[in-house]
């Protein structure tokens, strides 16, 4: 299996502030993904401790100054910037990683959402379709990568999902029933 710090590595330097972050949210997102996985018989444990390490790992090529990211685009393409550089280094099942990173974003993002929104994204689905895709989407949601890193309650995650609208807030009622 592959090990999600050396394919980090490459993208960031030790002592980068946005590594730090990277791997602090990530391994909070890991360390959930798992716990909610083992309850889950189909779900591959090697495919989520490294998707969870790698699902963020586009934010370098984003404009998030907070985060330590000063690139040029728009921080909602992380998770499609990321996938490129996963599909680019090629290794042996970098598609399965490349997909985990294009479908972790809010409960998953439907192309008629990108249409209708006018989202920064080529208009597609990049809704979680594997068990590890859900899961660790899902496990996303409890952490993020500003303010206090604490875990947040499934009740304020809904909160700040339902400014998105019905979709999304379906979307993550839906993964909460299944794995949780």
């Amino acid at each position: 299996m592959i090990d999600p710090l050396k394919i980090i590595d490459i993208f960031y330097k030790e002592n980068d502030p946005a590594r730090e972050i990277l791997l602090l949210h990530s391994t909070q997102v890991r360390n959930k993904a798992l716990s909610i996985a083992k309850r889950v018989k189909t779900a591959d444990l090697e495919i989520i401790s490294a998707g969870a390490m790698m699902h963020d790992i586009g934010i370098r090529f984003c404009n998030a100054p907070g985060l330590g990211c000063f690139g040029d685009d728009d921080y909602l393409l992380h998770g499609i910037l990321g996938a490129e550089h996963i599909r680019f280094l090629g290794f042996e099942g970098c598609e399965t990683f490349a997909r985990i990173c294009e479908r972790h974003t809010g409960s998953g993002i439907s192309a008629d959402e990108i249409f209708e929104r006018k989202m920064a994204l080529p208009e597609k689905d990049y809704l979680p379709e594997t068990t590890e895709e859900k899961i660790i989407c899902l496990a996303d949601k409890f952490f993020s990568k500003s303010g206090d890193m604490q875990e947040k309650t499934v009740e304020k995650i809904r909160k700040e999902l339902e400014k998105f609208g019905k979709a999304p807030l379906d979307r993550f009622d839906a993964l909460c029933r299944e794995f949780l």
